[in-house]
């Protein structure tokens, strides 16, 4: 409770500061057609569609580097400052960054807060009864629905600069062009795999949209959000279905220890039964900015053939 309290405690001072910061810097806004658009980020995949549509008239900061968990993160003072002197912040949404979104909820009359999720459907969200009434987060996993972001951030960013409208419709299009391939893409690997055979395991229960629409049944050791600790009758369980299915691959990924994934293949192998670490895959963070898992496209490429080639007994 102690530590709850310090968190809020950082939060309520954090907004404090972004009134104070902000007040002084509102008089730039008037400037934008003249200077790029200063856009803060959370995640990877948010500060992706923010720069694909932005291109060059947008400056994207991004808080959560490759690796980073965002269910668990905390905001620096750093952070505070990016956010401070943001022109615009894009969040993911749907309680992804636990706290930090109440954060962002409060800035919106300080500064313009954009969930990206927002155009999202609620009818299309999967909202799991171990997720507290709250919606899996984890859209990006669907690319058919991560496509719906792409919209929402045209219109803010085209909303905070209208000369340049035409260009972020443009970027956007050319985008969505990009993402419609990419989702073919991931279904045609996906059928490479017999029916039987697509089964995804995985550190956390962060691939549901993947598996719905891709035909994969999926189970994670953890829930939803990694702050939740799996117990010894979830490995237990976990690791009696692995070998009732002769599942041959399970996966680590990138922002969840290693450790987690190892537990499992040592119950599985206690049970005589020998199953592989099929490779690491990106689940809430992508790749090093600079490699092609540190793009959306990239990342979604990795973890579709790091899955089939290990499902197919080629890892």
């Amino acid at each position: 409770m102690k530590r709850v309290a310090i968190i809020k405690s950082l939060f309520v001072l954090g907004c404090f500061v972004l009134s104070a910061c902000t007040s002084a810097g509102a008089a730039e806004m008037d400037d934008l057609a003249g200077r790029p658009i200063r856009a803060v980020a959370t995640t990877g995949m948010v500060a992706d569609v923010v720069r694909n549509v932005g291109g060059k008239r947008v400056q994207v900061t991004q808080l959560m580097g490759a690796g980073v968990d965002p269910h668990l993160y905390k905001p620096s003072e750093r952070n505070v400052i990016a956010l401070a002197e943001a022109d615009v912040v894009f969040y993911s949404g749907l309680h992804l960054e636990a706290q930090m979104g109440k954060v962002f909820e409060k800035m919106r009359g300080i500064v313009r807060a954009v969930a990206v999720t927002d155009a999202i459907d609620r009818a299309r969200l999967s909202s799991p009864p171990a997720f507290e009434g709250n919606y899996d987060p984890h859209v990006w996993f669907d690319v058919a629905l991560w496509m719906k972001t792409v919209a929402i951030v045209q219109k803010a960013l085209s909303e905070l600069d209208p000369a340049h409208a035409n260009l972020y419709q443009q970027n956007a299009s050319d985008y969505l062009a990009q993402l419609q391939d990419l989702d073919q893409y991931v279904r045609t690997q996906a059928a490479r795999v017999p029916e039987d055979k697509r089964v995804l395991i995985t550190a956390h229960d962060a691939f549901s949209y993947f598996g719905r629409s891709y035909g994969f049944q999926v189970r994670g050791l953890q829930g939803i959000s990694t702050a939740a600790e799996a117990g010894a009758g979830d490995m237990q369980s976990l690791a009696d279905f692995i070998v009732q299915r002769q599942i041959p691959a399970i996966f680590v990924e990138s922002s969840v220890p290693l450790r987690t994934i190892e537990a499992v293949k040592a119950a599985v192998q206690a049970r005589g039964f020998d199953v592989q670490i099929g490779g690491e895959l990106f689940s809430d963070a992508m790749g090093t900015p600079g490699t092609p898992e540190g793009t959306y496209l990239g990342m979604v490429k990795h973890n579709i053939d790091t899955i089939v080639k290990a499902l197919l007994g080629n890892s």
